[in-house]
Parts: C-alpha cells; structure tokens; sequence
C-alpha cells in the first residue's frame, strides 16, 4: 500500500529490488543521493515520479525510463546515455502526444497526492506539487519543490527581512506568492554542521509534528536540506512576551486580561504537554522568549529545541549538561541534573509573575530564600504602567495567579504543584478576596498557595480568599 518512498541523501547501498516495481500504489520514488549500484530494473517502469540522481549506477536507461529528465539520472558516471537519434524521436513523439494526454495524466496525478498529503502520515517523507507557495500541508518538506518561492520571498535570507536571532538561527519574515506570511526559523550554515544544533533544529521538528494544541505555535513545514534548513511557522505579529513586556507602549496595551489570560493559556499549553500527550513532554526552556504573541495578544507557546520525552524509568532523565534560558532555570537542576516536568512548572512561574510585575522577578526569587524577612505588598509588584485594578474579578485572579508562581517557585520540586493541578485551578470557580487587595501580603500568598491548589481553589478558605458567594 505504500504511496510514496523518500529516502534520499542517506548512506543506503547496494542494487535497487526489482521488487519496488510491485508495489502497485507507488507514485513517487527517490532514492537519490545514496550508493546505489548495478543497473537500473526495468520494472521501475510504472512509477509516475523516479529520481536515483548522484549514485553508483551503471549501464543502459530502461526505454520504459527514458522519457524521465536528465535530472532523474545525472551524478551516475556508469550509466550509458541515450543516443541523440533515439533522444530527438521521443521528443518529437512526447510533443505530439502530451496535448492529447497531459490534461487527464496531470488531474490524477495532482489529486493522487493531494489524497496523500491529507493522510500527513509522519512516517513518511512527503513532498508537495503546488508551487505558489501554499505548502501548509507539507511535512518532512526536502527543500526541493517550492523552494524557490521561499528563496523569493527573502531575497536569499537578506538581513532586511530578519526580526530576530535565536539560540540556534535567525528568524525572518516571509510573504508568500498566495499572499500568506509566515516565519523561518533557518539555522545558520556554521551551525548547521554543528551536531548540537542539528539534534536541537530536528528535535523541534519532531515534537512540534506531534502536538496538537490551540496555545503552542503551529509548524507549518520544514526543510531539511543540505542546501538549508529552516522551520517554517505560523507568523506571530507581536513578537515574544519578552519584548512586549519591556516597550511602554505595548506593555500598556497588554491590560490585566490580556496578561491573565497568557498565563492561564501557557498553563493550559503545558498541562497538555506533561499530561495529555502520548508520551509525556518536557519543554525545558520556558522563558518570556518563547512564548509569542499574534496580533489579538494570545499567547502560543515555541522554540522545542531544547525539549524531550519524559522517560518512566529515572535514570533516562538524567542530563549531561544544564539547559534553558538563565533566570528560568529550575535550582535543582545544578546539582541532581535530573529533567523532569517540576523544572517546566519552576519556569512557569517565573513567567507567570514577570507577566504581573512586566519584568524579571529576579528579586522576588531571591527573597523566597530568606524567609521573606522584609515582607512585601502584592500591590507593590505590580506593574506600575498599568492602573491597579478595581474589578473583583481581576484582583481575585491576580491573586490566585500570584499565589499558584509562589507554588511554583518552591525550591523542593516535590512541594511544587504539576501543571494540570494549575491549569485545573485556573478552570474552577474563582474564590471571593476576604480582604482588601491593597493589605495582601506575598507572605500571605506564600503560606497559603497551597491549599489554594491542592483543593482546585473551590473548597478550602485561606486567610487571603475564601469561596465567592453568589450564583
């Protein structure tokens, strides 16, 4: 039943089966780019699509493979070629028989793959036939059709159209012929050789064809390509949380809703990808960086270069080296070395509290370590660009926003909530304030975050909410 065989570029040698030849679904063969040797079967004969271009093939073209182009066979120094009398009659033939037979041939052909792409069948290495740019369906993407539109679109990946550098490539701005804009996450040449980046670029590659949620960026395609790899992604118009939090303007414009609502859509995002996913998924670099912005100021969480699966058994977590963005990084992690979910929820609520002060809650952090001597007003974190807020509903979320980081931030990972107990608490009915928002403490939140989430924040009273009254 198999449809489509890509496995070019690789080390494959040997002589090809005759056998791919049976295979009746077949339409697309590639085997270009390996060490094949011997000669072509001729029983390769009814596959619509051949390429076994820049192996070690030797003697005569089939004449049942003679009409494919040059391309399909060039870099085979041992191939016989086609003489030009033979050549210049199947011309002669194809442009007298292509306007009776081409309409037909390219409306099955073009509806045969479309039917393959919507499988998305991610075991197989997939390529598209439309060439105006709008290649969403694509997956496992090879850079060979349609890469020139993206060529195009970026004058060669010219500085102008760059809006950003990351850990490992540079993120550029792209219009498509169909008028879509996405972005490209492309790895620089130098560290494309490099074995870290390469491992980081697939390993996005690979989780982000896996999860499926409304609040974690969307991979539109990819290209791995000896010529140039890159991402190619939903295109965010605000940029990264980091940059809005630190510009006045739009850090106004991002009110107390918009800022609740980004941290209960990353818990959200996380308890899917701890909980809710086949094999569960660590994303290990969760900072104010990753988490992008469209232009509604929704938040979607990005950058799975750094994540992995989280192993039952222990001693698989183990890491070699400490990873993640500085000031998001769980504590433990520089001693035990030991990844597991707690270390996501650690720097979840970094992120969660810098969303309420709009900056790093560097200090914050620091006083969780010496027993809050200095007690500090929640109101006094708050960020001072916007009005401290007088509806209920927003102070009682704040609070519990403030109260679930403090959790979160725990130094004892065992103490720290999971992720779907935060994102389960966000969900439950929001508890009335049992005293003014201008008189709650940190010390407060601090001594009490945790009946606050091990009861989903709807049963329990503690000294700074208590359950809301009412329908």
């Amino acid at each position: 039943m198999l449809e489509v065989i890509d496995i070019h570029s690789n080390s494959i040698y040997g002589s090809i089966p005759p056998k791919l030849g049976n295979l009746n679904s077949l339409i697309y063969l590639d085997l270009s780019s390996n060490t094949f040797w011997g000669t072509i079967p001729p029983t390769l004969g009814p596959i619509d699509y051949i390429d076994l271009s820049y192996n070690c093939l030797t003697g005569k073209i089939p004449n049942n493979l003679a009409h494919l182009p040059y391309g399909a066979f060039i870099g085979n120094e041992g191939l016989e070629k086609i003489d030009g009398s033979r050549r210049m009659f199947r011309v002669v033939l194809m442009t007298i028989l292509i306007p009776l037979t081409a309409i037909p041939f390219i409306f099955y052909f073009v509806l045969h793959l479309s039917i393959i792409f919507r499988r998305r069948k991610k075991s197989v290495q997939s390529e598209t036939v439309e060439k105006n740019g709008d290649f969403l369906s694509i997956w496992n993407y090879d850079g060979r059709i349609a890469y020139e539109d993206i060529i195009n679109a970026t004058e060669d990946f010219d500085i102008k159209y760059c809006i950003g550098t990351g850990g490992y490539g540079s993120v550029y701005r792209a219009r498509l012929p169909n008028g879509k804009i996405v972005a490209l996450k492309k790895l620089h040449r130098l560290e494309a050789e490099d074995p870290s980046f390469d491992k980081s670029f697939r390993n996005e590659v690979k989780h982000l064809t896996e999860v499926r949620h409304r609040s974690i960026i969307k991979l539109y395609g990819f290209c791995l390509h000896e010529r140039c790899m890159f991402l190619v992604y939903e295109y965010m118009e605000r940029g990264s949380l980091f940059c809005v939090l630190r510009d006045d303007y739009e850090a106004v414009e991002l009110d107390w809703s918009k800022r609740l609502k980004i941290v209960w859509d990353i818990a959200h995002a996380l308890s899917y990808l701890h909980h809710d996913c086949a094999r569960p998924i660590i994303h290990r670099d969760i900072s104010s960086n990753n988490i992008l912005l469209d232009n509604k100021m929704q938040a979607f969480l990005s950058d799975f270069g750094m994540a992995r699966l989280m192993e039952p058994n222990f001693s698989s977590n183990l890491t070699a080296n400490i990873v993640g963005t500085h000031g998001y990084i769980a504590p433990e992690l520089a001693y035990t070395l030991v990844v597991n979910e707690k270390c996501d929820v650690y720097s979840f609520g970094v992120v969660a509290i810098e969303t309420i002060m709009g900056e790093h809650p560097s200090e914050i952090i620091l006083m969780l370590s010496t027993l809050f001597r200095e007690d500090i007003m929640l109101h006094q974190i708050l960020d001072p660009r916007l009005p401290i807020p007088r509806e209920n509903s927003v102070a009682r979320s704040i609070v519990l926003v403030i109260s679930l980081a403090l959790a979160c931030l725990s130094s004892d990972p065992k103490s720290r909530p999971t992720m779907k107990q935060v994102s389960e608490v966000f969900l439950a009915p929001k508890l009335e304030l049992a005293e003014p928002f201008h008189s709650i403490s940190l010390g407060q939140l601090r001594g009490n975050n945790r009946a606050v989430w091990v009861v989903g924040g709807s049963t329990e009273n503690s000294s700074s909410l208590q359950e809301e009254q009412g329908p």
